[in-house]
Protein backbone atom coordinates (compact mmCIF):
# COMPACT_ATOMS: atom_id res chain seq x y z
CA UNK A 1 0.00 0.00 0.00
CA UNK A 2 1.52 3.63 -1.17
CA UNK A 3 1.54 6.59 1.42
CA UNK A 4 -1.53 7.99 0.17
CA UNK A 5 -3.46 5.05 0.54
CA UNK A 6 -1.84 4.91 4.32
CA UNK A 7 -3.51 8.05 5.03
CA UNK A 8 -6.47 7.15 3.71
CA UNK A 9 -6.91 10.06 1.27
CA UNK A 10 -7.58 8.50 -1.95
CA UNK A 11 -9.21 5.78 -3.34
CA UNK A 12 -7.49 1.76 -3.42
CA UNK A 13 -6.79 2.27 -6.82
CA UNK A 14 -3.43 4.03 -7.65
CA UNK A 15 -3.34 3.28 -11.11
CA UNK A 16 -2.32 6.65 -13.68
CA UNK A 17 -5.69 6.67 -14.95
CA UNK A 18 -6.61 7.96 -11.43
CA UNK A 19 -5.34 11.30 -11.74
CA UNK A 20 -7.76 11.70 -14.77
CA UNK A 21 -10.15 11.24 -12.47
CA UNK A 22 -12.77 14.09 -11.10
CA UNK A 23 -10.80 15.58 -8.19
CA UNK A 24 -14.07 14.80 -6.37
CA UNK A 25 -13.02 11.24 -7.12
CA UNK A 26 -9.35 11.53 -6.29
CA UNK A 27 -9.90 12.99 -2.88
CA UNK A 28 -12.83 10.43 -1.49
CA UNK A 29 -11.58 9.90 2.00
CA UNK A 30 -11.24 5.80 3.70
CA UNK A 31 -10.49 6.80 7.07
CA UNK A 32 -13.62 8.64 9.43
CA UNK A 33 -11.27 11.06 10.58
CA UNK A 34 -11.17 12.69 7.33
CA UNK A 35 -14.84 12.50 7.17
CA UNK A 36 -16.66 15.90 7.62
CA UNK A 37 -19.56 17.44 8.32
CA UNK A 38 -22.01 14.59 9.88
CA UNK A 39 -19.82 13.73 13.29
CA UNK A 40 -23.46 13.59 14.89
CA UNK A 41 -24.12 10.48 13.00
CA UNK A 42 -21.54 8.58 15.41
CA UNK A 43 -22.55 9.82 18.16
CA UNK A 44 -26.20 8.94 17.62
CA UNK A 45 -25.06 5.39 15.65
CA UNK A 46 -21.87 4.76 17.68
CA UNK A 47 -21.75 1.41 16.15
CA UNK A 48 -20.77 2.35 13.02
CA UNK A 49 -17.68 4.00 14.28
CA UNK A 50 -17.00 -0.04 15.42
CA UNK A 51 -17.69 -1.42 12.52
CA UNK A 52 -21.10 -3.03 14.18
CA UNK A 53 -23.43 -2.47 12.28
CA UNK A 54 -26.36 -4.26 10.15
CA UNK A 55 -27.98 -3.35 6.46
CA UNK A 56 -28.88 0.49 5.96
CA UNK A 57 -30.24 3.00 4.27
CA UNK A 58 -28.52 6.23 3.69
CA UNK A 59 -30.84 8.76 3.41
CA UNK A 60 -30.19 12.74 2.72
CA UNK A 61 -29.62 15.37 -0.67
CA UNK A 62 -26.73 14.71 -3.03
CA UNK A 63 -23.14 15.61 -2.32
CA UNK A 64 -23.40 15.00 1.78
CA UNK A 65 -21.52 11.79 1.91
CA UNK A 66 -24.07 8.79 1.40
CA UNK A 67 -21.17 7.04 -0.65
CA UNK A 68 -18.08 7.80 0.99
CA UNK A 69 -19.80 6.68 4.15
CA UNK A 70 -20.34 3.51 2.48
CA UNK A 71 -17.05 3.08 1.25
CA UNK A 72 -15.12 4.19 4.65
CA UNK A 73 -17.13 1.24 6.52
CA UNK A 74 -16.41 -1.20 3.85
CA UNK A 75 -12.64 0.08 4.64
CA UNK A 76 -12.49 0.47 8.27
CA UNK A 77 -14.70 -3.53 8.59
CA UNK A 78 -11.97 -4.91 5.95
CA UNK A 79 -15.43 -5.98 4.07
CA UNK A 80 -15.48 -6.01 0.15
CA UNK A 81 -17.78 -3.56 -1.47
CA UNK A 82 -19.56 -4.35 -4.37
CA UNK A 83 -21.17 -1.44 -5.91
CA UNK A 84 -24.50 -1.14 -8.11
CA UNK A 85 -26.69 1.41 -9.45
CA UNK A 86 -30.16 0.77 -9.26
CA UNK A 87 -30.33 3.13 -12.75
CA UNK A 88 -27.96 1.21 -14.53
CA UNK A 89 -29.16 -2.16 -13.16
CA UNK A 90 -32.03 -4.43 -13.26
CA UNK A 91 -32.94 -7.74 -10.81
CA UNK A 92 -31.22 -9.98 -12.84
CA UNK A 93 -27.93 -7.99 -12.44
CA UNK A 94 -28.44 -7.92 -9.05
CA UNK A 95 -28.76 -11.39 -8.65
CA UNK A 96 -25.24 -12.20 -10.03
CA UNK A 97 -23.76 -10.16 -7.70
CA UNK A 98 -25.88 -11.65 -4.99
CA UNK A 99 -24.18 -14.99 -6.40
CA UNK A 100 -20.87 -14.04 -6.37
CA UNK A 101 -20.91 -12.66 -2.64
CA UNK A 102 -22.66 -15.85 -1.44
CA UNK A 103 -19.91 -17.60 -3.51
CA UNK A 104 -17.04 -15.65 -1.64
CA UNK A 105 -18.85 -15.77 1.81
CA UNK A 106 -18.87 -19.96 1.29
CA UNK A 107 -15.32 -20.28 -0.08
CA UNK A 108 -13.56 -17.66 2.49
CA UNK A 109 -15.48 -16.74 4.83
CA UNK A 110 -15.88 -13.22 4.56
CA UNK A 111 -18.63 -10.45 4.96
CA UNK A 112 -19.67 -8.07 2.48
CA UNK A 113 -21.45 -5.24 1.62
CA UNK A 114 -23.42 -4.33 -1.10
CA UNK A 115 -24.11 -0.69 -1.93
CA UNK A 116 -27.13 0.13 -3.72
CA UNK A 117 -27.38 3.54 -4.73
CA UNK A 118 -30.27 5.68 -5.87
CA UNK A 119 -32.24 2.52 -3.69
CA UNK A 120 -35.48 4.35 -4.10
CA UNK A 121 -35.61 3.49 -7.89
CA UNK A 122 -36.17 -0.29 -7.55
CA UNK A 123 -39.78 -0.81 -7.70
CA UNK A 124 -41.40 -3.38 -5.26
CA UNK A 125 -40.26 -6.78 -6.95
CA UNK A 126 -36.27 -5.76 -7.44
CA UNK A 127 -36.58 -4.72 -3.67
CA UNK A 128 -38.55 -7.72 -2.64
CA UNK A 129 -35.33 -9.44 -4.12
CA UNK A 130 -33.05 -8.53 -1.10
CA UNK A 131 -35.42 -9.33 1.52
CA UNK A 132 -34.78 -12.97 2.26
CA UNK A 133 -30.66 -12.04 1.78
CA UNK A 134 -31.50 -8.98 4.36
CA UNK A 135 -33.12 -11.31 6.96
CA UNK A 136 -30.98 -13.68 6.85
CA UNK A 137 -27.76 -11.54 6.93
CA UNK A 138 -26.14 -13.11 3.97
CA UNK A 139 -24.76 -9.59 3.22
CA UNK A 140 -24.36 -5.77 4.76
CA UNK A 141 -27.10 -3.86 2.45
CA UNK A 142 -26.16 0.00 2.34
CA UNK A 143 -28.80 1.56 0.21
CA UNK A 144 -28.29 5.28 -0.69
CA UNK A 145 -31.62 7.45 -1.47
CA UNK A 146 -32.25 11.28 -1.99
CA UNK A 147 -35.82 10.45 -1.63
CA UNK A 148 -37.68 9.83 1.69
CA UNK A 149 -37.08 5.94 2.93
CA UNK A 150 -41.03 5.94 4.06
CA UNK A 151 -42.16 6.51 0.61
CA UNK A 152 -39.57 5.64 -1.64
CA UNK A 153 -38.61 1.85 0.14
CA UNK A 154 -41.34 -0.68 0.46
CA UNK A 155 -42.39 -1.37 4.24
CA UNK A 156 -41.35 -5.00 4.66
CA UNK A 157 -37.83 -4.40 3.43
CA UNK A 158 -37.75 -0.93 5.30
CA UNK A 159 -38.27 -2.56 8.83
CA UNK A 160 -35.36 -5.00 8.42
CA UNK A 161 -32.79 -1.98 7.56
CA UNK A 162 -31.85 0.59 9.89
CA UNK A 163 -32.63 4.21 8.53
CA UNK A 164 -29.40 6.86 9.06
CA UNK A 165 -30.59 10.63 7.87
CA UNK A 166 -27.73 12.87 6.72
CA UNK A 167 -28.24 16.49 6.54
CA UNK A 168 -26.65 18.97 4.47
CA UNK A 169 -23.23 20.02 5.15
CA UNK A 170 -22.25 23.28 6.75
CA UNK A 171 -19.88 26.05 5.77
CA UNK A 172 -17.64 25.19 8.40
CA UNK A 173 -17.18 21.66 7.26
CA UNK A 174 -17.39 22.62 3.73
CA UNK A 175 -14.23 24.86 4.40
CA UNK A 176 -12.34 21.48 6.20
CA UNK A 177 -13.04 19.77 3.14
CA UNK A 178 -11.88 22.11 0.57
CA UNK A 179 -8.78 23.14 2.35
CA UNK A 180 -7.88 19.32 3.13
CA UNK A 181 -8.57 18.05 -0.54
CA UNK A 182 -6.30 21.19 -1.60
CA UNK A 183 -3.94 20.40 0.28
CA UNK A 184 -3.77 16.95 -0.63
CA UNK A 185 -3.85 18.05 -4.60
CA UNK A 186 -0.38 20.52 -4.05
CA UNK A 187 -2.98 23.52 -4.21
CA UNK A 188 -2.29 26.88 -2.23
CA UNK A 189 -5.70 27.87 -1.58
CA UNK A 190 -6.60 31.08 0.56
CA UNK A 191 -8.99 31.07 3.30
CA UNK A 192 -10.96 33.80 1.32
CA UNK A 193 -11.32 31.02 -1.79
CA UNK A 194 -12.28 28.29 0.54
CA UNK A 195 -15.44 30.59 2.42
CA UNK A 196 -15.92 31.48 -1.39
CA UNK A 197 -16.24 27.37 -2.45
CA UNK A 198 -18.18 26.73 0.33
CA UNK A 199 -20.69 29.44 0.36
CA UNK A 200 -21.26 28.80 -3.32
CA UNK A 201 -21.69 25.09 -2.58
CA UNK A 202 -25.41 24.81 -1.16
CA UNK A 203 -24.51 22.13 1.64
CA UNK A 204 -23.06 19.84 -1.13
CA UNK A 205 -19.51 18.46 -1.26
CA UNK A 206 -19.31 17.59 -4.91
CA UNK A 207 -20.28 20.60 -6.04
CA UNK A 208 -17.26 22.25 -3.44
CA UNK A 209 -14.97 19.49 -5.07
CA UNK A 210 -15.93 20.62 -8.76
CA UNK A 211 -15.38 24.16 -8.11
CA UNK A 212 -11.69 23.43 -6.51
CA UNK A 213 -11.40 21.06 -9.65
CA UNK A 214 -11.70 24.53 -11.44
CA UNK A 215 -9.30 26.09 -9.39
CA UNK A 216 -6.77 23.24 -9.96
CA UNK A 217 -7.37 23.07 -13.60
CA UNK A 218 -6.46 26.69 -13.61
CA UNK A 219 -3.62 26.61 -11.36
CA UNK A 220 -2.11 23.42 -13.93
CA UNK A 221 -2.42 26.49 -16.54
CA UNK A 222 -1.12 29.25 -15.54
CA UNK A 223 1.20 28.08 -12.28
CA UNK A 224 -1.18 30.93 -9.91
CA UNK A 225 -4.42 30.59 -8.04
CA UNK A 226 -7.38 32.73 -9.64
CA UNK A 227 -8.59 35.09 -8.30
CA UNK A 228 -12.84 34.94 -6.58
CA UNK A 229 -14.17 37.30 -9.44
CA UNK A 230 -12.50 34.81 -12.06
CA UNK A 231 -14.02 31.50 -10.30
CA UNK A 232 -17.42 33.33 -10.03
CA UNK A 233 -17.62 34.10 -13.34
CA UNK A 234 -16.93 30.19 -13.99
CA UNK A 235 -19.26 28.92 -11.76
CA UNK A 236 -22.37 31.23 -12.31
CA UNK A 237 -23.10 29.42 -15.16
CA UNK A 238 -23.50 26.27 -13.18
CA UNK A 239 -25.05 27.39 -9.61
CA UNK A 240 -28.26 27.80 -10.59
CA UNK A 241 -30.52 24.58 -10.39
CA UNK A 242 -33.47 23.71 -12.29
CA UNK A 243 -35.28 20.63 -11.81
CA UNK A 244 -37.61 20.24 -14.97
CA UNK A 245 -39.61 17.04 -13.39
CA UNK A 246 -39.63 17.71 -9.25
CA UNK A 247 -40.12 20.10 -7.09
CA UNK A 248 -38.11 22.92 -8.21
CA UNK A 249 -40.06 22.90 -11.41
CA UNK A 250 -43.78 23.05 -9.76
CA UNK A 251 -42.80 25.74 -7.95
CA UNK A 252 -41.53 28.37 -10.15
CA UNK A 253 -44.09 27.94 -12.79
CA UNK A 254 -46.76 28.77 -9.59
CA UNK A 255 -44.50 31.47 -8.56
CA UNK A 256 -44.75 32.65 -12.48
CA UNK A 257 -48.75 32.21 -12.88
CA UNK A 258 -49.17 33.86 -9.33
CA UNK A 259 -47.17 36.35 -10.53
CA UNK A 260 -49.21 37.41 -13.96
CA UNK A 261 -52.35 36.65 -12.00
CA UNK A 262 -51.34 39.62 -9.42
CA UNK A 263 -50.54 41.60 -12.18
CA UNK A 264 -46.79 42.15 -11.79
CA UNK A 265 -45.05 41.61 -15.68
CA UNK A 266 -41.77 42.41 -14.08
CA UNK A 267 -42.06 39.11 -11.57
CA UNK A 268 -43.39 37.36 -14.73
CA UNK A 269 -40.07 38.12 -16.71
CA UNK A 270 -38.21 37.64 -13.14
CA UNK A 271 -39.37 34.20 -13.00
CA UNK A 272 -39.85 33.23 -17.30
CA UNK A 273 -36.24 33.92 -17.40
CA UNK A 274 -35.73 31.54 -14.36
CA UNK A 275 -37.18 29.05 -16.25
CA UNK A 276 -35.67 29.85 -19.89
CA UNK A 277 -31.86 29.50 -17.85
CA UNK A 278 -32.91 26.67 -16.63
CA UNK A 279 -33.96 24.85 -19.75
CA UNK A 280 -37.37 24.48 -19.69
CA UNK A 281 -39.21 23.64 -22.36
CA UNK A 282 -40.55 27.14 -24.18
CA UNK A 283 -43.88 25.76 -25.44
CA UNK A 284 -44.93 24.35 -21.83
CA UNK A 285 -44.76 28.01 -20.72
CA UNK A 286 -46.76 29.01 -23.81
CA UNK A 287 -49.48 26.50 -23.15
CA UNK A 288 -49.60 27.45 -19.73
CA UNK A 289 -49.91 31.25 -20.82
CA UNK A 290 -53.28 30.02 -22.80
CA UNK A 291 -54.49 28.55 -19.97
CA UNK A 292 -54.00 31.70 -18.29
CA UNK A 293 -55.13 34.33 -20.53
CA UNK A 294 -59.20 32.35 -20.27
CA UNK A 295 -58.62 30.93 -16.68
CA UNK A 296 -57.65 34.64 -15.32
CA UNK A 297 -58.19 37.10 -17.71
CA UNK A 298 -61.09 35.92 -20.15
CA UNK A 299 -63.55 38.31 -21.13
CA UNK A 300 -62.25 41.39 -19.32
CA UNK A 301 -59.44 41.33 -22.15
CA UNK A 302 -60.35 38.45 -25.11
CA UNK A 303 -57.56 40.18 -26.66
CA UNK A 304 -55.66 38.03 -24.40
CA UNK A 305 -56.44 34.78 -25.75
CA UNK A 306 -55.63 35.52 -29.26
CA UNK A 307 -52.32 36.91 -27.74
CA UNK A 308 -51.45 33.79 -25.92
CA UNK A 309 -52.47 31.42 -29.07
CA UNK A 310 -50.27 33.44 -31.30
CA UNK A 311 -47.34 33.24 -28.53
CA UNK A 312 -47.49 29.68 -28.63
CA UNK A 313 -48.11 29.38 -32.50
CA UNK A 314 -44.63 31.15 -32.92
CA UNK A 315 -42.82 29.63 -29.67
CA UNK A 316 -43.48 26.10 -31.77
CA UNK A 317 -42.56 27.13 -35.25
CA UNK A 318 -39.22 29.53 -34.15
CA UNK A 319 -37.55 27.79 -31.42
CA UNK A 320 -34.53 29.28 -29.09
CA UNK A 321 -33.45 31.76 -28.29
CA UNK A 322 -35.64 34.21 -30.49
CA UNK A 323 -38.96 32.09 -28.63
CA UNK A 324 -38.28 34.38 -25.67
CA UNK A 325 -38.69 37.33 -27.51
CA UNK A 326 -42.74 36.15 -27.83
CA UNK A 327 -42.89 34.82 -24.85
CA UNK A 328 -41.56 38.13 -23.04
CA UNK A 329 -44.22 39.75 -25.37
CA UNK A 330 -47.24 37.97 -23.92
CA UNK A 331 -45.83 37.74 -20.24
CA UNK A 332 -45.87 41.49 -19.96
CA UNK A 333 -49.21 41.62 -21.46
CA UNK A 334 -50.67 39.41 -19.66
CA UNK A 335 -49.33 40.23 -16.32
CA UNK A 336 -50.24 44.24 -17.22
CA UNK A 337 -54.20 43.75 -18.74
CA UNK A 338 -57.03 43.66 -16.60
CA UNK A 339 -58.18 40.14 -14.59
CA UNK A 340 -61.53 38.12 -14.60
CA UNK A 341 -61.90 34.54 -13.64
CA UNK A 342 -65.61 34.87 -14.16
CA UNK A 343 -65.56 32.44 -17.26
CA UNK A 344 -63.43 30.10 -15.25
CA UNK A 345 -65.77 29.88 -12.45
CA UNK A 346 -68.80 30.02 -14.62
CA UNK A 347 -67.81 26.49 -16.63
CA UNK A 348 -67.11 24.89 -13.53
CA UNK A 349 -69.89 25.70 -11.89
CA UNK A 350 -71.77 24.75 -15.42
CA UNK A 351 -70.16 20.86 -14.67
CA UNK A 352 -70.85 20.61 -11.46
CA UNK A 353 -74.92 21.32 -12.07
CA UNK A 354 -74.96 19.10 -14.91
CA UNK A 355 -73.09 16.36 -13.35
CA UNK A 356 -75.43 16.42 -10.54
CA UNK A 357 -78.49 15.78 -12.76
CA UNK A 358 -79.79 13.18 -14.48
CA UNK A 359 -79.91 13.04 -18.15
CA UNK A 360 -81.32 16.94 -19.47
CA UNK A 361 -83.74 17.51 -22.03
CA UNK A 362 -83.59 19.59 -25.34
CA UNK A 363 -86.64 21.41 -25.42
CA UNK A 364 -88.58 20.63 -28.14
CA UNK A 365 -87.98 24.52 -30.18
CA UNK A 366 -84.74 24.22 -29.76
CA UNK A 367 -83.93 20.74 -31.41
CA UNK A 368 -82.63 20.37 -35.28
CA UNK A 369 -85.78 19.03 -36.25
CA UNK A 370 -89.62 20.65 -35.41
CA UNK A 371 -92.96 18.33 -35.05
CA UNK A 372 -95.64 20.29 -36.38
CA UNK A 373 -96.96 20.51 -32.66
CA UNK A 374 -93.80 22.03 -31.34
CA UNK A 375 -93.90 26.02 -30.49
CA UNK A 376 -91.42 27.30 -33.09
CA UNK A 377 -87.93 28.62 -32.93
CA UNK A 378 -87.68 32.37 -32.37
CA UNK A 379 -85.01 33.19 -35.01
CA UNK A 380 -83.06 36.52 -32.86
CA UNK A 381 -82.21 38.25 -35.92
CA UNK A 382 -85.64 38.53 -37.01
CA UNK A 383 -86.10 41.35 -34.17
CA UNK A 384 -85.02 44.58 -33.53
CA UNK A 385 -81.53 44.60 -31.62
CA UNK A 386 -81.41 41.04 -32.89
CA UNK A 387 -82.66 39.59 -29.37
CA UNK A 388 -85.95 37.90 -28.21
CA UNK A 389 -86.62 36.64 -25.13
CA UNK A 390 -87.02 32.86 -25.27
CA UNK A 391 -85.48 30.23 -23.14
CA UNK A 392 -82.63 28.44 -23.96
CA UNK A 393 -82.54 25.77 -20.99
CA UNK A 394 -84.96 23.82 -19.07
CA UNK A 395 -86.64 25.70 -16.42
CA UNK A 396 -84.92 27.10 -12.79
CA UNK A 397 -80.91 26.44 -14.07
CA UNK A 398 -78.82 28.40 -11.85
CA UNK A 399 -76.64 31.38 -13.50
CA UNK A 400 -73.25 29.89 -14.08
CA UNK A 401 -71.84 33.13 -15.80
CA UNK A 402 -71.05 36.52 -13.70
CA UNK A 403 -69.52 38.78 -15.36
CA UNK A 404 -66.86 40.93 -13.40
CA UNK A 405 -66.83 45.06 -13.61
CA UNK A 406 -63.50 45.18 -15.15
CA UNK A 407 -62.50 46.06 -19.00
CA UNK A 408 -64.32 44.77 -22.01
CA UNK A 409 -66.25 42.39 -19.30
CA UNK A 410 -67.82 45.53 -18.02
CA UNK A 411 -69.84 46.08 -21.07
CA UNK A 412 -70.88 42.49 -21.37
CA UNK A 413 -72.20 42.73 -18.05
CA UNK A 414 -73.98 46.13 -18.76
CA UNK A 415 -75.70 44.55 -21.95
CA UNK A 416 -76.78 41.20 -19.97
CA UNK A 417 -78.12 43.13 -17.61
CA UNK A 418 -80.52 45.04 -20.48
CA UNK A 419 -81.38 41.92 -21.88
CA UNK A 420 -82.05 39.97 -18.63
CA UNK A 421 -82.88 42.24 -15.96
CA UNK A 422 -83.90 39.51 -14.07
CA UNK A 423 -80.80 37.82 -13.58
CA UNK A 424 -77.95 40.11 -14.01
CA UNK A 425 -78.46 43.85 -12.33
Amino acid sequence: MNEKDQMGLFNSSSEPSDLMSPLAYRVRPTLLEHYHGQEELFQRYPRLKDGQFGSLILWGPPGVGKTTLAEILSHQTEKKLHRFNAVLGGVNDLKKIIKEVMEEKEMFQRDAIIFIDEIHRFNKAQQDALLPHVEKGDFHLIGATTENPRQAVNRALLSRIQTIQLKPLDPTSLEKIILHASSKCGIDLTREMAEFIADRSSGDARKALNILELVEREWKLSGEIPSVSIVKGQILENARDYDKNKDRHYDVISAFIKSLRGSDPNAGLYWLAVMLDGGEDPVFIARRLVIFASEDIGNADPQALTLAVSCMTAVSQIGMPEARISLGQAVTYLGSTVKSNAAYIGINKALEYIQGQETLLVPDHLKNFLSKDTEPYKYPHSYVGNFVEQDYTVENVPTFYEPGTLGVEANIRKRLATLHPNKYK
